[in-house]
């Protein structure tokens, strides 16, 4: 890439993005408005609080911890509205040709930076250094800490219904903080309460969605499209305060960045490179919802799927096209989508050309920005020595979650769907096992099983303090052909994980056929004697196609990980022991969104990646046994033993026909 491409891409993200009603036409931004009396540090504030609670005056705890709140917000407001003001005042124009070219651009910074610093003390009321703060205090109110501070001062002053508006509000975020949920409860039962609790942190554009979301299933299509259209001008406003937040000092260490050393345009690159990530990865912050660390369910092409049916509905053809190829921005090759675009198409009336209508405005400069983005990310990454891996922001499952294909087989019932059990692509279904089944699966399994089998010897691959063993279809079918286990019972261990496979298959409606990447049936048992005091997992926190990253919320999809495993699925045998819980958690590892109960029968399948970082509790007593399953669409990875599995049952089967005098090909009959 020449010099004069990288320049170009820079400045054209460096230029300030339009907005409506903004000062485009060649007038001026009006000044800052002078703020009344110099802003309180934040970090001042609640240490104070803190300082007070602990020391028994709670009404000086409360009024300095809602201050400090205040503060915050305030403090967010003022860099908010200084960068916008400046962006507009002092746009950073391209430079011109010949010598000295780069002087305007650089005079534009210096007049960008003078800006912002004397909008903030004015609005503030003095230097903004005062208001720098630790990376502990940023974290704790991240994390809504003083919350958890206020609920208790609340309570300690009889304010019940502040208490429990403070400790919801601290839950949302904490939902994994068990006291805390304890707390809520007592709370609503002594004080009765039904409605629900206000969420003092919740971002404007989640709540409008969600408001969009109840009026759409309740078919009330005009409110709904109210709704949905407020939610996206609140999205990207706080998008635009997002990016502005990001122009501020930064100091990420989960990325390796170029260091100071090699002089003046390096050391801007360096710089301007960390806000440019920053401000790319605002998509991640706002689709993040309370008490989700990952944009799982991400908020934009949700929001343009629901909004072209909305407006298909209410009989506005255009836009509802509109939204269509709003949606086909993130997901191009959805089939069911270009099969609207062309139905839309169709409903219009003669005097429009569909050719003319095209992608939602607002979301096409938000795309091409995105874009932008990524493509100089990628230019640092290769030409200054940048490393950073761009994640996948718009997962594509289905738009709206239409995942709910037929079970295929009688008897099977539902449970849970992905909604129901807390995220994205998850089932949990009941009676895909008979009780005979289960105890056949579970007599065998003491014949076939190995110490650790497919763990390369490790007798004890995940907790010192379990037993654990397995065994391969393939191993389960050679026992039983050489009579050391009944034939008929390895055979059903077969049976049955093709039976799971074609349900996965069918409830994902999946567009290509699913293969075998790997089958085990696998049991953990307690260990008599360690079980005291156990704070260890059965399997720690993992996802099964990608490298879980807690600290950075990220999944690296890379070697050592299964990166072609797609869909995964466990299906238990049995319920006669202590523990052993199924659970999905946020990238985090910790926050707990689902728990599931193993018991005969039940299956629980969900999609691979990062979006279903799952565990299991620890087993403290008996034998827990369960046939796990994983998937993949890519034919190039089956399961070797898979099909040698497959060669075998085919023998058995030509073998049984033998004896029934039926030795006939199938294929011949055509």
């Amino acid at each position: 890439m020449r010099e004069s491409t990288w320049v170009s891409l820079l400045l054209l993200l460096l230029l300030p993005t339009p907005q409506r009603g903004g000062p485009q036409d060649g007038r001026r931004s009006p000044e800052p408005e002078p703020e009344g009396g110099p802003l309180q540090p934040f970090d001042l504030l609640y240490a104070s609080g803190v300082a007070a609670y602990y020391s028994g005056d709670y009404e000086r705890a409360v009024r300095d911890l809602e201050a400090a709140l205040s503060s915050h917000r305030r403090l967010r407001d003022i860099r908010t509205r200084c960068a916008r003001h400046c962006a507009a005042r002092r746009p950073l124009a391209p430079p011109g040709a010949g010598p000295g070219a780069e002087l305007p651009f650089f005079r534009a910074v210096l007049e960008r930076a003078r800006c912002s610093r004397s909008c903030q003390s004015q609005r503030l009321g003095g230097p903004a250094s005062r208001h720098r703060v630790s990376e502990d205090v940023r974290s704790d109110f991240q994390r809504r800490v003083p919350y958890n501070y206020l609920q208790r001062a609340y309570i300690k002053l009889n304010q019940l219904e502040k208490a429990m508006e403070a400790a919801h509000t601290f839950f949302m975020a904490n939902p994994e903080h068990m006291e805390m949920q304890q707390d809520l409860e007592d709370y609503k039962a002594t004080a009765r309460v039904e409605a629900p609790l206000l969420d003092r942190e919740a971002k404007p554009h989640l709540e409008s969605y969600n408001a969009g979301v109840k009026h759409y299933e309740a078919d009330n299509f005009e409110s709904a499209i109210k709704y949905f259209e407020q939610a996206l001008r609140e999205y990207f406003n706080e998008d635009m305060e997002c990016r502005a937040l990001c122009e501020g000092p930064q100091r990420f260490e989960e990325y390796e960045y170029l260091g100071y050393k090699g002089g003046l345009y390096e050391a801007i690159a360096d710089h301007y490179m960390q806000v440019l990530v920053c401000q790319h990865e605002c998509v991640r912050e706002l689709a993040t919802r309370p008490g989700r660390l990952s944009p799982i369910e991400n908020f934009l092409p949700l929001h343009y799927d629901y909004l072209q049916f909305a407006y298909y509905r209410v009989g506005e053809y255009v836009k509802a096209l509109e939204c269509a190829k709003a949606y086909l921005m993130f997901h191009p090759d959805n089939e069911d989508v270009l099969d609207n675009v062309d139905f839309y198409e169709s409903l219009l009336d003669d005097s429009t050309d569909p050719a003319s209508i095209e992608a939602r405005e607002d979301l096409t400069a938000f795309v091409k920005r995105h874009k932008l983005e990524a493509e100089l990310i990628k230019l640092a990454a290769e030409g200054l020595g940048f490393s950073y891996a761009e994640p996948n922001y718009w997962i594509s499952y289905g738009g709206r979650q239409d995942e709910n294909g037929p079970l295929l087989y009688e008897n099977i019932t539902f449970v849970y769907n992905s909604e129901q059990l807390n995220g994205t692509q998850r089932v949990l279904l009941d009676n895909v096992l008979s009780q005979e089944q289960c105890r056949e699966l579970h007599s065998v399994a003491s014949g076939i099983m190995l110490v650790g089998d497919g763990y390369r010897g490790k007798t004890s691959p995940h907790t010192p303090n379990e037993k654990f063993e397995g065994a391969t279809v393939l191993k389960a079918l050679k026992f039983g052909y050489e009579g050391r286990v009944p034939l008929k019972s390895a055979r059903l261990f077969y049976d049955i994980s093709e039976k799971a496979r074609k349900i996965v298959e069918s409830y994902f409606m999946l567009n290509s056929t699913l293969y075998f990447s790997y089958t085990h049936m696998v049991c953990r048992t307690a260990l008599s004697g360690q079980q005291d005091r156990r704070n260890d997992l059965s399997h720690p926190i993992h996802a099964d196609n990608c490298l879980l990253d807690p600290e950075a919320n990220e999944c690296w999809k890379e070697p050592p990980a299964y990166t072609f495993r797609d869909y995964s699925a466990l299906l238990y045998m049995n319920d006669d022991f202590d523990g052993g819980e199924f659970i999905f958690t946020e990238m985090d590892a910790k926050t707990v969104t689902a728990s599931i109960k193993p018991k005969c029968g039940r299956m629980i399948s969900f999609s691979s990646g990062g979006e279903n970082p799952h565990g299991v509790k620890a087993v403290t007593r008996g034998q827990r046994c369960a046939v796990a399953l994983w998937f993949t669409l890519d034919p190039l990875y089956r399961e070797l033993e898979r099909i040698q599995a497959d060669e075998v049952i085919a023998i058995l089967d030509q073998e049984q026909r033998g004896k029934h005098g039926l030795n006939i090909n199938p294929k011949d009959e055509l």
